[in-house]
């Protein structure tokens, strides 16, 4: 979880070349001081993100006897919808889009972005084998953040500010 903070930058270099590579679209390049800092900011509000979910989910789960189905079948939706942020957000960095935006992006997928995020989760999922997966992830990611048009931002230009 923590090593996403420490891989950002490298995931945003695959991710470029990817952007690159499928719509010819080179970002503008920013030093490597702020490019690392605005990838880990980044993935530090994804994590702050993702633990708000965990403990709201923890509360649900408190209730009894219904609590515990709730939460684990919204904490699996959650976690599907995460995985599919966590992979759909890099070319959005490079953007220097808000996380808002970011949110409202990966939203505007629907079900897409949940069966992403439902690979993207087995994938994880599995030990030794996520290490080699992730940055498979990120190339999927980003192709389908430009395929499936994610990228048309102009409905939720106003969300940025």
């Amino acid at each position: 979880m923590f090593g996403g903070i420490i891989t950002a930058p490298f995931n945003e270099s695959i991710s470029q070349i990817v952007e690159e590579k499928v719509c010819g679209y080179k970002a503008p390049e920013l030093t490597f001081w702020k490019d690392v800092y605005v990838s880990i900011t980044g993935e530090l509000k994804k994590l702050l993100f993702y633990f708000t979910g965990l403990f709201i989910f923890f509360l649900i789960n408190l209730i009894p006897i219904a609590g515990n189905v709730v939460s684990v079948t919204l904490g699996t939706i959650f976690s599907f919808f995460y995985n599919a942020l966590d992979f759909l957000d890099y070319p959005l960095t490079r953007q220097l889009a808000s996380f808002r935006t970011k949110l409202k992006s990966a939203q505007s997928g629907g079900m897409v972005t949940y069966g992403f995020g439902a690979m993207a989760f087995l994938m994880m999922f599995l030990p030794v084998v996520n290490v080699f997966m992730k940055p498979l992830l990120v190339v999927a990611g980003t192709r389908l953040y430009y395929e499936k048009n994610f990228s048309d931002l102009s409905n939720l230009s106003d969300l940025s500010k």
